[in-house]
């Protein structure tokens, strides 16, 4: 076969894919003494969890696409002896609000006071900061007693409920829509929307949707860590990855890159995984195969009918700024405002307006979007230049933009949100952001936009669904099997988002898959 130097023709597993999950699982299988060949398509590993430097001649490397940490398990970093550390922000969120025709907001962070002080600037009382502060208790203690159960074997349903302990936080969060829980505990509409975007990270939803996914998003965004915090990678989201690469190489594994998978063919106890290079086609075989792919990609691998895609719907945009722009709300810092999520177009009425337009097939008139500086939290991504000029990045993810607003013309609607989100974005600075943004080498504006398109395109995430399908819930259902990445293959698994438990940067997927590996040979 066309050989990578380091290949064999057998390997205990073969994992395609060397996105996070893979290279979990890589390493967890290397350091148990098997052997194991990483086939990545790309000229690098990391999937979506890099760092790159896109505007030419700047020497500022940002998280290209995925951007913060929660779900990561501590186990993982410990077990996998990491050198990768996260840092909190002081800062929850903001979000800017013009009310009695003033400009005000809402600072929820740096400290118990303040944020009180906030919400009563915001609303003029006690209520709506007493209710926040219950229902995130609430959430909280499903937080501690879900998130350990992530790298354990599936829990029955039954079983989660009896370790959540709490059958109204249980109703809220997995049977209720969670709208109903938002209007029933929240008088005001900004207070409801900054409540409710944790629901429609990359779920295109209604807040009432009786199918929950908007429940199930809102979980995984609540129970992370246990806290449900969300903290900065210290060098950006590659730190982790190539951390995770270090890890599997040292460990033993072999991790190709430039090959791309193309076949898989099994019987249930052996496998014979063909790639294909610049040079030709080669095959390698494998006593277990592992998928850091979609559940569609594994389909075409093992020549079984590929599910429906999930729908993507989200803006990805990355900019870098001479300097932050100063806010019209003068009662709060920038460098507080931008280092939380900075919360624009999320009214509660302003979240389902935009979701009725984007399912008429319209572009929301105001798009929603939450924003965050990287850089201030963790300046190494900057070059020390830039941060001594007091450079910053701007990450911007934008909400109900379902990809079949892109199919007639992906390039020219870009554009045309693009331009309507940085509006909604401006009509709360006292300075347009474009008199902000750098320039590269070129001369060209330091901003770069990616819609669920471009993510297919990019990283062939079907729909351009960042979670490769719609969450699940975490705990066994029919044909989930015991730690939830088992296919209708014996020796096939599925260690990527698309996996039970899966979706956003855990690593959860690839170490239940490694477990499911490693328990079968019992080891």
């Amino acid at each position: 076969m066309p050989a990578h130097e380091g290949h064999h023709r057998s390997y205990d597993a073969v994992i395609v894919g060397g996105g996070h999950n893979g290279l979990v699982a890589a390493a967890y299988l290397a350091r148990a003494g098997r052997s194991v060949l990483v086939l990545e398509r790309l000229g690098n590993t990391g999937g979506a969890a890099v760092s790159t430097r896109p505007f030419a001649g700047v020497d500022a490397r940002l998280s290209r696409y995925s951007y913060l940490v929660s779900l990561l398990p501590k186990k993982i970093v410990r077990d996998l002896g990491l050198d990768f550390r996260v840092r909190t922000r002081n800062v929850s969120s903001y979000t800017p609000a013009e009310r009695g025709g003033s400009p005000t907001g809402l600072l929820v962070g740096g400290g118990e006071r303040r944020t009180r002080e906030a919400f009563a600037r915001l609303t003029g009382g006690e209520r709506e900061y007493q209710a926040w502060q219950r229902f995130y208790d609430m959430t909280g203690r499903v937080a501690q007693r879900i998130f350990p159960t992530l790298t354990e074997p599936l829990p029955t349903r039954d079983e989660l409920r009896v370790r959540v302990d709490d059958e109204e936080a249980w109703r809220v969060l997995f049977e209720e829509p969670i709208g109903a829980a938002v209007e029933d505990r929240f008088a005001d509409d900004l207070v409801r929307g900054v409540v409710l975007t944790d629901a429609l990270i990359g779920t295109f939803a209604d807040a009432h949707d009786p199918s929950l996914k908007q429940n199930r998003c809102f979980l995984y965004h609540v129970i992370g860590g246990g806290t449900g915090a969300w903290d900065v990678p210290v060098g950006g989201m590659g730190a982790l990855t190539d951390a995770l690469a270090t890890a599997a190489r040292d460990a033993g594994a072999v991790l190709a890159t430039g090959h791309e998978a193309v076949r898989i063919d099994t019987d249930g106890s052996a496998a014979e995984i063909t790639y294909r290079t610049a040079d030709g086609e080669g095959a390698v075989a494998a006593r277990h195969v592992l998928v850091n792919a979609s559940p569609q990609q594994l389909a075409v691998l093992t020549g079984d009918q590929p599910p429906t895609p999930a729908e993507g719907a989200q803006l990805k945009v990355n900019m870098l700024l001479r300097r932050l722009p100063r806010l019209r709300d003068s009662e709060v810092d920038p460098r507080e405002a931008f280092s939380g999520t900075f919360h624009v177009a999320e009214g509660y009425q302003q979240l389902a307006t935009a979701h009725a337009e984007a399912a008429a097939g319209r572009l929301p008139t105001a798009p929603p979007s939450e924003i965050y500086c990287h850089s201030l939290t963790d300046p190494t991504i900057l070059g020390p230049d830039l941060v001594e000029q007091g450079y910053q990045t701007l990450t911007l993810f934008g909400l109900h933009t379902p990809a079949r607003l892109f199919d007639r013309d992906n390039d020219a609607v870009r554009e045309e949100l693009l331009k309507s989100t940085l509006a909604q974005l401006d009509a709360h600075l006292a300075e347009p952001l474009a008199d902000c943004l750098a320039t590269d080498a070129d001369g060209r504006p330091c901003i770069e936009a990616k819609t669920p398109l471009d993510l297919e395109r990019d990283l062939r995430l079907p729909g351009g669904n960042i979670f490769h399908r719609e969450l699940s819930w975490p705990y066994a259902q029919e044909g989930t099997g015991r730690w939830g990445v088992e296919t209708r293959h014996a020796n096939v698994l599925l260690c990527g988002a698309g996996a039970v438990r899966g979706g956003g940067v855990s690593g959860v997927p690839g170490h239940n898959a490694a477990m499911a590996v490693l328990e079968e040979l019992g080891g």
